[in-house]
């Protein structure tokens, strides 16, 4: 017969299910600091022993790292998703730009209309609160923090999907996208001329996810990407431009 007697589950492997049920939702971040022995411990309600023994199972399995002085964080999970040579690729080529662009309105619109669908109410109210705060950074003309939350804000929607592969793929490309691989974000929200607009595309889609409207959500993200796509475009032209102008002024002055 396939029976097999039921064995109560070791404290250590619950702890363990736990931890990595966090990391795979996406709830503890790649680099992210665990409490201390003590206060974990006692948050899960186990023995410091039991709670060692699920600590080296983990950091066996490359799941968290331990720094000197320093305590036991999440490794970092996502730094095997591109070699360093395919970076440095994605850096200098401007057609892995703009597939960039193209994967991102494809996967994040897919991601939106799921978060419309499947998100929580704790959810929305994330993505609410961060565009509130995108609200108050454009205030104050603050176009790093701007640039920041703008992050923030479409991982918020990808995680609102609640597709553990969505999330950490999506999560490794905006590590990229933090390094300035492809562009440096920052840069559109200096620009006068785009910084309202951008605005306002983040406001479509902060009210087409708080309506759950799933077909509005998706249209709004696509129209935001391309919105990226035709502005990225036009600063690779006038880069191009300008070098050309100086190749002129250069060339002139020998003449």
């Amino acid at each position: 017969m396939p029976f097999q007697k039921i064995e109560s589950e070791k404290l250590a492997s619950a702890v363990v299910r736990q931890i990595e049920d966090l990391i795979l939702q996406g709830i503890l971040r790649p680099g992210e600091r665990l409490p201390s022995e003590r206060e974990l411990s006692e948050r899960l309600g186990v023995s410091r022993p039991s709670l060692r023994e699920a600590i080296a199972e983990l950091q066996n399995a490359g799941l968290l790292c331990t720094k000197a002085g320093s305590g036991i964080f999440v490794a970092d999970v996502l730094g095997s998703a591109f070699s360093p040579a395919l970076i440095r690729l994605f850096s200098s080529n401007e057609q892995a730009l703009f597939d960039y662009i193209s994967f991102r309105r494809d996967l994040e619109g897919l991601a939106a209309e799921r978060a419309a669908i499947c998100g929580s109410d704790t959810d929305l109210k994330v993505i609410n609160t961060l565009f509130g705060q995108m609200e108050a950074a454009h205030a104050k003309r603050n176009p790093s923090e701007e640039a920041q939350l703008d992050a923030k804000f479409h991982m918020a929607i990808i995680e609102a999907s609640h597709n553990v592969i969505m999330i950490h793929m999506m999560r490794a490309m905006f590590e990229l996208l933090a390094e300035g691989v492809f562009f440096n974000r920052a840069i559109m929200f200096r620009n006068r001329a785009t910084r309202g607009q951008l605005l306002e595309q983040h406001r479509a889609m902060n009210e087409a996810l708080q309506l759950r409207d799933p077909i509005a959500a998706r249209a709004a993200i696509a129209s935001h990407m391309d919105f990226v796509d035709h502005e990225m475009t036009a600063m690779r032209r006038a880069e191009r431009n300008e070098a050309t102008a100086r190749l002129r002024l250069s060339h002139s002055g020998e003449h």
